[in-house]
């Protein structure tokens, strides 16, 4: 995909103010993430897109998807900001504790980022009983953060009024539920009074 596609196919999405789980992980994909190059290596061309020429430890940016291309061939390492279960186990016991009138933020990409987390432990967990146990504490764990933050997603659009200093910390997901939930929520409220 050329860039003027991908600049317009964002600015679709974005326009809309509503963005799906596919629509989120198409931006996390494009995204441009930091890497550094392990070798030298001439100007490349991927899917109609020309990136490098790359010298050994100079650090480059490049979309994410391009980052995990050179890292697979061996020409770059991605610097990664992750998730991991100490992040999350913090991240799930704040939901936890705050009150359904609270939602707190999340770390920037946190559902592309979740997801990729656990489709990657799924796929180590295949081989390797300790992975497996990883894998479904991540899930048990990714499920209760969830759980709780739709619960107060659910909250926030059924009440009326002014909410623009809660909405503000979630995630454009959650935005697009809490849109659609507060339109229908409306829409009913309107029918019955």
């Amino acid at each position: 995909m050329g860039f003027s596609l991908l600049a317009w196919s964002i600015k679709m999405i974005s326009s809309e103010q509503l963005i799906s789980a596919e629509d989120a992980d198409f931006i996390f994909e494009n995204k441009l993430v930091r890497i550094v190059a392990l070798r030298n290596s001439s100007k490349i061309e991927l899917a109609g897109i020309s990136v490098g020429p790359f010298e050994e430890g100079n650090e480059y940016e490049v979309r994410l998807w391009i980052a995990r291309e050179l890292e697979r061939a061996g020409i770059a390492r991605l610097r990664r900001d992750i998730i991991d279960i100490s992040r999350l186990y913090k991240i799930q016991w704040v939901e936890r504790v705050q009150s359904v009138g609270q939602i707190s933020s999340l770390p920037e990409d946190f559902y592309p980022r979740l997801r990729r987390l656990i489709a990657d432990l799924r796929e180590l967990s295949k081989n390797n009983p300790e992975k497996l146990k990883e894998y479904e504490y991540v899930r048990r764990l990714s499920q209760d953060i969830v759980n709780c933050r739709l619960k107060k997603i659910i909250s926030l659009a059924s009440i009326p009024g002014p909410k623009e200093h809660i909405l503000k910390n979630l995630t454009i997901e959650e935005k697009e539920l809490y849109e659609k939930l507060n339109k229908i929520i409306n829409e009913w409220r309107s029918g019955i009074i």
